[in-house]
């Protein structure tokens, strides 16, 4: 394997597993408080201009953490139950 093969695969590792560390810091966040509010959609270039600009680090995701006010917040929307949602082979 050439450097850059595997500097492209230990790439792709470590931002896949960032995504993971993201999702064991959201997880406890979501009951009761405070709350963590992901975010996508955004700038990813731009974020990371401003932010890490010597290109070390690079933006995944944006997480807010706080509490908010719950006469604002949403029902929750209906989900599938297990057997709608899954296939046991």
């Amino acid at each position: 394997m050439t450097a850059a093969a595997w500097e492209k695969l230990l790439e792709e590792h470590a931002f896949r597993n960032s995504s993971l560390q993201a999702a064991y810091f959201i997880g406890p966040q979501s009951n009761p408080k405070p709350r963590a509010a992901r975010m996508s959609g955004f700038d990813a270039d731009k974020l990371n201009a401003e932010f890490f600009a010597d290109g070390k680090w690079k933006v995944n995701l944006l997480c807010n953490l706080g509490y908010g006010d719950p006469s604002k917040l949403h029902p929750r929307n209906p989900r599938l139950n297990f057997e709608e949602a899954a296939l046991i082979l």
